[in-house]
């Protein structure tokens, strides 16, 4: 009878997938009854429990798994040899409810309707409108960077420390949200990650733990990137599961804070999507445009890239293209290739509110 249970919990995986398969025909079902409905609910119900414990329990369990499945391998690696079924079983159940708690609790988000629709805006975007946004943004990068530091090529500093960033995140929401009621950001749980050093070397700048609902930022980062990649994982906190529309919501979160220095961040960073995308369209106008950015603002920009050049290694394409795949696997058909999205996001919301 038990084994019969366990192969039924087991195999529960394939039902599981024709499912997904299914509920992607029905995004207008996600939003409402998933998105809006339930996973407002326990979302709020996870960062209430794990929210103030000022570490992140997520990588706690994490470590605590992985010593359980290494102990459990090693105390079982004859049985492994000599019942290769019953094994299989056992790693194939205990896949299974992973799996279904992994959607249950928050990556049914991959399936409901894209940003795009939600907020009826426009998918597509010419040239001339993406150049006409690039020219607002540049004066406006500018303006704050030149405000901050009174000199157009010394780069931006932050003055607080990275825990005060963090806990300065949701003050980004707190205004959005006067225009997206939706975007409401309460209570707060956003961490810095123990396993900082590895996921740099991953290339990673934080993640969302699906399971304990706590948003994890690479501790190591340069400070100027931890008001977007903060204000970015707490989108995937409020259920925006693709990485291009947690983009755009966390940089609009930071265009939104009332801190300059988040202001800064957050233009600079749609700034740098907007650039990129016009490289790939035009790189004539590319070059005419970037030679108006300030230096300083180049210099924030290039010592995020050095960061990352500091920390590469022969893994990292390996962990990324794992990662797009994943993404792919779960209704994200664009993967980690999310300029020109967020760009069409930025581009259609300026249009009509203009900056």
């Amino acid at each position: 009878m038990l084994k019969y249970k366990k192969s039924l919990i087991a195999f529960s995986i394939l039902p599981q997938i024709l499912f997904l398969k299914l509920l992607a025909l029905y995004p207008s079902f996600v939003e409402s009854v998933y998105s809006h409905g339930l996973y407002i609910y326990i979302s709020k119900l996870m960062r209430y429990t794990f929210g103030w414990i000022p570490f992140s329990v997520g990588d706690l369990l994490y470590t605590l798994l992985s010593i359980y499945v290494i102990r459990w391998v090693f105390l079982n690696r004859k049985r492994i040899i000599k019942d290769t079924k019953k094994w299989f079983l056992d790693v194939l159940s205990a896949v299974s409810i992973g799996y279904f708690a992994f959607h249950l609790l928050w990556a049914f988000n991959y399936y409901r309707l894209p940003l795009h629709e939600s907020l009826s805006l426009d998918k597509d975007y010419s040239t001339q409108e993406l150049i006409e946004l690039t020219e607002k943004l540049t004066t406006k990068v500018n303006k704050i960077h030149l405000e901050i530091t009174n000199n157009d090529s010394v780069m931006v500093i932050m003055p607080y420390s990275k825990a005060e960033l963090l806990k300065m995140v949701p003050e980004g929401y707190d205004q959005l949200s006067e225009e997206f009621p939706y975007l409401a950001y309460q209570p707060r749980s956003i961490k810095t990650s123990i396993y900082s050093l590895p996921l740099t070397y991953m290339g990673f700048s934080g993640y969302l733990n699906p399971f304990t609902n706590e948003a994890q930022v690479d501790g190591l980062i340069p400070s100027y990137k931890f008001p977007t990649t903060g204000s970015h994982e707490v989108a995937h906190q409020l259920g925006y599961a693709a990485e291009n529309e947690a983009n755009f919501i966390g940089s609009m979160a930071a265009m939104h804070h009332p801190s300059i220095y988040f202001k800064y961040s957050g233009h600079a960073f749609a700034l740098r999507h907007c650039l990129g995308e016009l490289y790939r369209r035009d790189p004539k106008t590319y070059e005419m445009l970037l030679s108006n950015v300030h230096i300083g603002v180049l210099k924030n920009y290039q010592e995020v890239r050095l960061f990352w050049d500091g920390y590469q290694n022969i893994l990292e394409p390996v962990f990324k293209t794992t990662y797009n795949n994943f993404l792919k696997a779960n209704n994200q058909s664009a993967g980690m290739e999310s300029y020109s999205y967020v760009v069409a996001l930025l581009v259609n919301y300026y249009k009509d509110n203009p900056l």
